[in-house]
């Protein structure tokens, strides 16, 4: 591996020693090979337990689970919240793909579930990173996003009324927080809050370091945020 352009190109993750986690910069050039699925913001969980599986194994697939030791897998952002987990128990780590369709739909809940049905994995036991990705100051959104979320129990509190919108900008307007969204699906499925930990980097603000599909649309290049068990 080369060290210099692992260590330039990559945000590196301290979640747990047992497991390698990043998520990458701008024109960044992987480690090792990271398997990624066909993703479509969706709530579907897939395990992958086989070294051979790659990606059009996985169609409609917006998380991935593994108990395989020294095989990467990883999701697909730019924009979108990454959310790595970790069951230093059951030797067990996911990669989760939470736009806000996928975290509406709370598939990191859901994510929580396979691992425990699958391998036994407590969520208590779980450490959890919520990876770089749009923030509250760049999510500005309209009222039916706004609705949907709280029709599906979502807090209040997630959404911030700014006043009047400024065009062109993301000033004033309604602003969601898909970062602590996705941290209160966590709590609310068994993840201790002690475990969880929020990188808080926004990709729609850092145009130097990372791609954003609401910045520069959606034919952007893509974050690849990646897990592996050491």
């Amino acid at each position: 591996m080369n060290m210099s352009v692992y260590r330039n190109s990559l945000l590196e993750h301290a979640l747990h020693p047992g497991v390698e986690c990043f998520s990458t910069l701008r024109e960044a050039v992987l480690p090792y090979p990271v398997l990624q699925a066909h993703q479509t913001h969706s709530d579907n969980v897939a395990v992958v337990s086989d070294r051979s599986m790659v990606r059009d194994d996985l169609e409609g697939v917006d998380a991935l689970v593994t108990g395989l030791r020294d095989f990467a897998i990883g999701v697909r952002t730019a924009d979108c919240i990454p959310v790595l987990m970790f069951d230093p128990v059951r030797n067990v780590a996911a990669a989760v793909h939470s736009g806000w369709k996928g975290t509406v739909r709370m598939i990191s809940s859901r994510t929580l579930e396979v691992m425990k049905e699958r391998f036994g994995s407590d969520p208590s036991d779980v450490i959890a990173c919520i990876g770089p990705g749009i923030g509250p100051d760049s999510f500005q959104v309209g009222p039916e996003v706004v609705g949907v979320f709280i029709s599906a129990g979502f807090p209040e509190s997630l959404v911030e009324d700014r006043g009047a919108k400024v065009p062109g900008t993301m000033e004033g307007g309604l602003h969601l927080d898909l970062w602590e969204a996705n941290r209160w699906i966590l709590e609310r499925s068994g993840v201790l809050p002690v475990n969880i930990s929020v990188c808080g980097i926004d990709t729609y603000s850092h145009n130097d370091m990372f791609y954003s599909a609401r910045r520069e649309g959606i034919s952007c290049g893509r974050i690849i945020n990646s897990i592996r068990i050491i």
